[in-house]
């Protein structure tokens, strides 16, 4: 889908807002990440049963994607709000404001993890973080620690331990932002872990970063698209392959799959909402304010998602994988959806 939803003009939901019509749009559009989708679906039902308003509209587009979208501009032509499994960047919010999406309501919904999971078929692996470098990258340390495109084939030749097994792991596109925290959670402390890699950090930081930001095209990884159900599915097939998702994934599916332990920790709620487990993420959600009171319910939604029955200890969003934040964030969280408070930029990753 575009970035534009229904044939109504920005121009008629300014005239909508000034004449008091409640709505140009009577049903509430959200875009983004497919790891955040499956927790905003849940709200937008609960919303949909008990709010008084019709169920949102969910669609998975991946957070870059969900980005563009949302930050094309305001009306009813774009999204009311979008999933992303990452912070909005810093060039997003800049988009934003050049199209005239000026306040911004962010919400930090709570924490998955970045697993690398394997069929349960499989025996248990366990991985630090340069061996997953080492599997990815496109370009990794020789023999004389200069950068050479990536030679390995299977497991054990990145380590005797390992398995003699092909490397080939399923992942996300570049759109997703799962994509994203997948070379900032795992490839870059991987390349960091590394001795000559540590070196070029220190000597050539365009070059370092060139190095985790780049994954291999040789066919050991595969981009799975932004469904992960379908990663689910493949592993299912292929007992020796290897999937990136999130924890949420992992928990929903723990009958067929199983994460790998990475960096000597298990990725499980309490080693993710402690950040003990490496690679560890925050989840987001963000509204726009301009919609809020022109299209039914928005409010609501963002009440709803906050809400300790959603968002709490033992709330619907936990039983469906999501990792609760700590009482008094939600509480912060509540109060600035309670004013409406939007977010300034600052701070904002690159």
């Amino acid at each position: 889908m575009g970035s534009k939803f229904l044939g109504v003009s920005v121009i008629a939901l300014a005239m909508a807002v000034s004449a008091g019509v409640a709505s140009a749009r009577d049903q509430i559009r959200i875009v983004g990440s497919s790891t955040v989708y499956p927790f905003t679906t849940a709200v937008a039902e609960q919303l949909g049963k008990t709010g008084g308003v019709k169920t949102p509209v969910v669609e998975s587009t991946g957070t870059g994607g969900g980005m563009k979208m949302f930050c094309d501009g305001v009306g009813v032509n774009f999204p009311d709000a979008t999933n992303a499994s990452r912070r909005m960047k810093i060039g997003e919010f800049e988009a934003c404001q050049k199209n005239g999406v000026k306040d911004i309501i962010e919400l930090m919904i709570g924490y998955d993890g970045l697993t690398m999971a394997h069929s349960k078929k499989s025996p248990p692996m366990k991985l630090t973080r340069a061996q997953i470098f080492l599997a990815l990258a496109k370009n990794v340390p020789g023999p004389d620690g200069k950068l050479i495109p990536n030679p390995y084939k299977s497991w054990n030749q990145i380590d005797p331990s390992l398995p003699n097994k092909p490397i080939e792991i399923l992942g996300p596109p570049p759109t997703s932002g799962t994509r994203d925290s997948m070379h900032e959670l795992m490839m870059e402390p991987g390349a960091e872990q590394i001795p000559a890699l540590k070196a070029l950090k220190a000597s050539d930081r365009k070059a370092f970063d060139a190095a985790w930001k780049t994954v291999r095209e040789d066919g050991a990884y595969v981009e799975a698209g932004e469904n992960d159900n379908v990663i689910v599915q493949k592993l299912e097939a292929n007992p020796t392959a290897f999937g990136v998702f999130g924890f949420s994934f992992l928990e929903e599916n723990a009958a067929k799959i199983q994460g790998v332990t990475i960096d000597g920790v298990v990725p499980e709620m309490d080693s993710i909402s402690s950040l003990k487990y490496g690679p560890s993420r925050e989840m987001f959600v963000y509204v726009k304010k301009a919609h809020v009171g022109v299209v039914p319910g928005l409010d609501k939604f963002a009440q709803e998602y906050v809400s300790d029955r959603a968002a709490g200890d033992g709330g619907y969003l936990e039983k469906k994988g999501l990792v609760p934040v700590p009482k008094a964030k939600r509480d912060v969280a509540k109060a600035n959806v309670a004013a409406l408070k939007t977010m300034t930029g600052e701070g904002l990753p690159k």
